[in-house]
């Protein structure tokens, strides 16, 4: 069984799909481990370091394509797909929903295609969960970056000047993301509040030590996701947090609707409220924006308040943030393959395969 690891074309991408300590676990199971050239440059990882752990280092990819058994990338899709043998297995974070097209690209060839996005959050899945992995380095890099941009100290301090009070920080969305980025500004010494539609989340976010804030509804939401609300209900939304973007320094917004564009929950009157020099940081940028301002992959200044719409938080943590991603992909892996035998064994009947399967003998699945 071979296995490619392709090198990202996106100049924001900077993680690479395998880590030097996974390249062994491969290896184990029966794998013949190809690398694009200067893969991991960018994650910290030589080609050397590759090389030592058991993988060869390809400076051509067309040259073995055509005998590839599996393809991984973390983003990457634009490789020719024409010299992939027949029935190729390829695996990459592949924002379905938004990247159709491209998806409809590549279903004109015999390729099996996996969107690891599409992982069910269940218990058996955990291991392989890349959302869950990624989106917390992505909470995480928020707060450092929130914490970067704006003009004051986090913590509270006791100065022979004075006191100085400590930032405060509204964390809009407490999924793995929300959830990272309030235990991390928790430490860092601000006073954290949080904002969910679902009312589960509240026990959550109290646990950390942030304070809950709420609309009254009747609408219940206890979801992994966030569902769209009523019209009355983004209303009292909408009420709620003018009155509360108003009194913060940083913003850090991280609402998804699985399949749609991003739900705009910080409005241009919210920002024209802020205070001078406070952030906001859009986590969900690359579907749209929760906030109005927002621009993907730009830094923007509106009347004194930052709006940072970076496309790939976790991309900005690429070291830690590829070793997990390398992880999640070879626990994913292990599904297709007959350890005992050391061959690719593959259960279309398995929940996760199901799941997780876009395109299948040029007919695209689960995405239409």
């Amino acid at each position: 069984m071979k296995i490619l690891v392709l090198k990202e074309t996106n100049p924001n991408e900077n993680r690479v799909a395998i880590s030097d300590e996974v390249v062994g676990k491969y290896c184990k199971i029966g794998f013949e481990v190809f690398i694009e050239k200067n893969a991991g440059i960018k994650s910290a990882i030589s080609n050397e370091m590759f090389e030592k752990a058991g993988a060869k280092i390809v400076e051509n990819i067309s040259l073995i394509l055509p005998q590839t058994d599996f393809i991984i990338a973390t983003q990457r899709i634009d490789f020719d797909y024409s010299l992939c043998k027949a029935g190729v297995i390829f695996i990459a974070l592949l924002n379905p929903y938004f990247n159709q097209h491209k998806i409809a690209e590549i279903a004109k060839y015999d390729i099996s295609v996996f969107a690891l996005e599409l992982i069910p959050r269940i218990t058996r899945a955990q291991a392989m969960d890349v959302l869950s992995s990624q989106t917390n380095l992505a909470g995480y890099r928020a707060v450092i970056d929130g914490c970067y941009e704006i003009n004051k100290a986090t913590p509270m301090m006791m100065t022979a000047g004075g006191t100085i009070s400590p930032a405060k920080f509204l964390i809009i969305g407490a999924g793995v993301a929300g959830l990272q980025a309030i235990a991390t500004a928790k430490r860092l010494g601000a006073v954290v509040s949080a904002f969910d539609v679902r009312s589960s989340a509240k026990e959550q976010v109290e646990s950390l030590g942030a304070k809950f804030i709420e609309i009254k509804t009747t609408q219940k939401q206890d979801g992994v996701y966030a569902q769209e609300l009523s019209d009355q209900d983004k209303a009292l939304q909408k009420q709620l947090l003018f009155d509360t973007i108003k009194t913060q320094d940083v913003v850090i917004s991280s609402a998804l609707i699985p399949g749609k564009k991003a739900p705009i929950l910080i409005t241009k009157e919210m920002v024209n409220n802020m205070k001078q020099g406070s952030v906001i940081i859009d986590l969900s940028a690359a579907n749209g924006g929760n906030c109005e301002f927002t621009k993907q992959g730009e830094v923007i200044e509106i009347n004194g308040v930052k709006i940072i719409g970076y496309e790939n938080f976790p991309s900005r943590i690429a070291v830690d943030a590829s070793k997990m991603l390398a992880k999640n992909i070879f626990n994913f892996i292990e599904l297709f393959v007959d350890k005992q035998n050391k061959t690719i064994s593959i259960d279309n009947s398995d929940e996760i395969i199901k799941n997780t399967l876009i395109a299948y003998k040029k007919i695209i699945t689960n995405i239409k």
